[in-house]
């Protein structure tokens, strides 16, 4: 029907005259002409957003079994589909918000033409007069679209130009979700009735609850621990009250007030449905029955608990190969990561054994990384320290497994002299001089102690060692006076270069040395220090995890990858999740381009140096000496 005829005259003529609504709206307002071309200019930049309709929500980060890690989010939010929502919730919001909303076509130009008499007669705006369409689009604006305070105070200022504004692009949006409903073969009685849906739909999605609940999915979790299509009358009625003011009506603050809302709404809810009388009016005798507490989950990887530094690692891999902060916590992905929930608790325990978890200054870190020639998935990581805030409880947020700490790693450096001077040519099999103390001249200074001199490096063996052993025995036993050697015949710049390929990437990061912007790796190679092959500068443990998964792949170097796939579940366009043929929501891929990997070292090589490494671990390496002490 047109409006004209629901109105009668005066409506009709405003209708055709939205200038002239506007100036009824601000008798005050001057320059109306202008604001008017602002407005529409403002509807074609943000009608096609306000159409797309995206909305931050949760994304859900699991391990590789699917259970959840953390919750990543800006706005706890869940975008649900009218099929999700209770009918109580969308007849509450409704009756309390927009009674006309069934019958206008995005603005209740009778609401409207009532409120401009009386801002009218009072010289200042009184009555809004909004529809749901109308409060979608602000909240839109605000909640979506604003990313400053300028975007923010744009959204929400008492102006006729952002009032006509929102009034145009009302009826835009009703008007478009109508046509597209059209489109698909629907009447236009069904077409209309399909575009209410959504934007009903739409705006329950967006508008806040208080309590850092964005939308009636997360509403209903927060204060009554159920999904939104599960509430009853009493519970929409509340939830739809807080919209005027979640903070004043906040049920845990001001419980009376919630109370009186509440029942307000039900009353609306009576007139509205009549043949509901009783069944209404025994829900406003009703406890408000929010829970204790409201149920707001942990934000970020500080949810995680021991997961927390995995999840650390993930979202900064994330970053560094295009997916920002920022789009994780605001997209509503599904992060499933490579995280083995068993793998992790060995992982653990591990860590927890080697170092007492409130030892001052004392952590130990552990990664497990699968190896492979396509990728290096991250399987677990740990420290002995818990992950936390509690600094009392001796926790920590640094990232301890997968940045450089420590005061080194010792003798395991001796791998990168080997390997480098096995590229040379050197075998496994080759004898290598052992002698009980040596002093090498040009590879740094041990600064004149112990009698050595003072232009000297100057090592010495733990322990009693023959003249000589092969590569093999010498991995195994680890002789100092040995490796440091070796390094003086292969040089230590093709030395660090080599730990570099296998894996140690953050040693050429610029500023790592504490030597103004050089690099570890510089630093060292600058110095031509001896002492690299004895493990004295500090080392990221998860890039030592990968070193290992590197040799075990053939020589082949891939990053250490926490992520196994990222996704978004798919959503018609009442926002209802799209089931497939098992009944569970189809999911949409997220394009995700990890680093490639590289051979870094010839496979022969790497296979020949990783069988020697095993001896280390039979009886007289040092693995095995330290697991029988």
């Amino acid at each position: 029907m047109p409006i004209s005829k629901k109105l009668g005259p005066l409506a009709a003529a405003c209708v055709l005259a939205g200038v002239l609504v506007a100036g009824l709206l601000y008798p005050v307002a001057s320059g109306v002409g202008l604001v008017s071309n602002r407005a529409a200019s403002a509807v074609e930049n943000v009608s096609s957003e306000l159409l797309n309709g995206t909305l931050p929500q949760v994304s859900t980060m699991t391990d590789a079994a699917g259970n959840p890690i953390a919750l990543l989010f800006d706005q706890y939010r869940y975008e649900v589909g009218y099929n999700d929502i209770s009918p109580d919730m969308v007849a509450a919001i409704i009756s309390i918000e927009d009674r006309r909303f069934l019958e206008h076509d995005g603005v209740d130009w009778k609401g409207t033409i009532r409120a401009a008499l009386k801002n009218s007669s009072s010289g200042e705006v009184q009555q809004g007069a909004s529809t749901l369409d109308q409060q979608y689009i602000k909240n839109y604006q605000l909640l979506v679209l604003a990313r400053t305070e300028a975007d923010r105070e744009a959204a929400t200022e008492t102006t006729p130009a952002r009032k006509l504004r929102e009034v145009r692009m009302a009826l835009t949006m009703e008007q478009s979700l109508t046509e597209q409903a059209k489109r698909k073969g629907l009447s236009d009685a069904a077409a209309k009735q399909e575009a209410k849906k959504q934007i009903v739909t739409r705006y329950l999605n967006v508008v806040p609850f208080g309590n850092n609940a964005y939308g009636i999915e997360a509403a209903s979790q927060v204060y009554f621990n159920k999904h939104a299509k599960d509430l009853t009358v009493e519970q929409a009625a509340l939830l739809a009250g807080m919209v005027q003011s979640s903070s004043a009506l906040n049920p845990y603050t001001n419980p009376q007030a919630a109370l009186a809302r509440r029942n307000t709404v039900l009353d609306t809810m009576i007139q509205n449905f009549p043949n509901r009388r009783d069944e209404l009016t025994a829900a406003k005798a009703k406890p408000l029955g929010v829970v204790p507490n409201p149920n707001i989950p942990t934000q970020g990887c500080i949810g995680a608990g021991n997961n927390g530094f995995f999840c650390d690692y993930a979202l900064q891999f994330l970053a560094a190969n295009g997916i920002s902060r920022d789009s994780v916590m605001r997209s509503g992905y599904i992060i499933k990561t490579t995280l083995d929930p068993d793998v992790q608790r060995s992982v653990e325990r591990a860590v927890q054994t080697q170092a007492d978890p409130h030892a001052d200054g004392v952590a130990s870190v552990m990664s497990a990384i699968r190896p492979g020639t396509t990728s290096h998935p991250v399987l677990a990581m740990a420290s002995s320290r818990d992950y936390g805030l509690n600094q009392n409880a001796d926790q920590t947020v640094q990232p301890q497994p997968f940045s450089l700490v420590g005061d080194g790693a010792g003798s395991v450096f001796k791998v990168f002299t080997t390997a480098a001077a096995m590229e040379q040519g050197l075998g496994t099999g080759s004898n290598i001089p052992v002698p009980s103390t040596l002093a090498v001249q040009g590879m740094g200074s041990s600064g004149g102690s112990n009698g050595c001199p003072a232009d000297s490096y100057c090592v010495k063996n733990d322990g009693r060692y023959p003249a000589s052993m092969s590569v093999s025995q010498a991995l195994a036993q680890s002789p100092n006076t040995a490796f440091v050697k070796l390094l003086q015949q292969t040089g230590v710049k093709p030395t660090v270069d080599m730990a570099v390929r296998l894996g140690l990437r953050s040693y050429n990061t610029p500023g790592t040395s504490g030597d103004g912007d050089k690099s570890i790796a510089q630093y060292v190679k600058d110095g031509n220090f001896g002492s690299f092959t004895l493990g004295p500068f500090p080392v990221n443990g998860l890039e030592l995890s990968n070193v290992a998964a590197t040799l075990s792949s053939g020589g082949v170097w891939c990053p250490p990858n926490p992520i196994g796939s990222i996704s978004t579940i798919k959503r018609d366009e009442n926002s209802n999740a799209v089931p497939g043929p098992d009944g569970a929501p189809v999911l949409t891929t997220v394009p995700f381009n990890a680093p490639g990997c590289d051979r870094v070292v010839e496979q022969g090589l790497a296979n020949t140096l990783a069988n020697a490494m095993s001896f280390d671990d039979r009886g007289g390496g040092t693995s095995a000496a330290a697991a029988g002490s």
